[in-house]
């Protein structure tokens, strides 16, 4: 059985940049690379990713299409070329696979011909575009809250029906949805994840698996036996690390959790 490839996206380095995560990736024993595509220089130059790659001997595994908030203007204000773009790089790149969020509420003739872009795009290029869950923002406290979504048409990827998803156990947590129910429905469609935890916060919370109450090494071992071809990506939060090397523990901590937990020996 081929082991399932594990990768480190350059998000879990923020605020340093994709630079750092090329190091730490190869300091310890990563697979490649997921490409935040933002406002890191590195993130959008594709020739110049291309050449660290080669150097460091660190493959790129996805590209992450901007798609933020923060990333509304990088490359394009057309979240359509946007994703193009992506695609374009990951072709460049050797990477097989595009994470993608569903579109905002506010785009709405993207939202409209999002599904038809997608397989579009895949049938042209051989590309995975996998389009990502995510969760709902909640206003106010108690039973006064109000829970919204930003996404059209919802935050579950699942509802509109798409060749290739991304499962985010970060934003299962945040959205209050059964992962390993979210798993079985992205069916064999799932064809990336994003391993983190989180504890049931109204936030985006991106913890070191095994931190949180989300069923990470349940996923792990679900996808081990079933011989999941995909990828799978550390995308954590490390922003309060104290230095470098609290950075770098949390990231060998969810290196050796992710292994451990696909049944892949540490010593490859």
């Amino acid at each position: 059985m081929t082991a399932i490839p594990v990768g480190l996206s350059t998000a879990s380095v923020w605020p340093q940049t994709a630079a750092t995560a090329f190091a730490l990736a190869a300091d310890l024993g990563y697979d490649g690379l997921e490409i935040m595509v933002w406002a890191d220089p590195l993130s959008q130059d594709v020739p110049a990713l291309r050449r660290r790659s080669v150097r460091m001997g660190i493959p790129i595994m996805a590209v992450h299409a901007p798609c933020l908030l923060i990333t509304q203007r990088i490359w394009s204000p057309d979240p359509e070329t946007r994703l193009r773009r992506s695609v374009e790089a990951a072709q460049d790149l050797g990477a097989p696979t595009v994470v993608v969020h569903p579109p905002f509420r506010w785009q709405r003739r993207y939202a409209d011909s999002f599904a038809d872009l997608v397989a579009e795009l895949e049938d042209a290029t051989g590309v995975a575009v996998a389009v990502e869950n995510m969760f709902p923002v909640r206003r106010g406290l108690g039973p006064r809250s109000v829970e919204m979504s930003a996404f059209r048409p919802s935050i579950d990827p699942t509802d509109v029906g798409h060749r290739n998803y991304t499962l985010d156990l970060s934003h299962t947590s945040a959205a209050h949805v059964d992962a390993m129910e979210l798993f079985k429905r992205m069916g064999t469609g799932l064809t990336h994840v994003h391993l983190a935890d989180g504890r049931g916060l109204p936030k985006d919370e991106h913890l070191v698996p095994g931190r949180g109450d989300e069923p990470c090494a349940e996923l792990c071992e679900a996808l081990a036996a079933q011989g999941f071809a995909g990828q799978v990506v550390l995308e954590i939060n490390t922003r309060r690390a104290k230095g470098p090397a609290d950075r770098a523990k949390d990231l060998a901590e969810a290196l050796l959790f992710a292994r451990l937990n696909l049944g892949i020996s540490m010593g490859r």
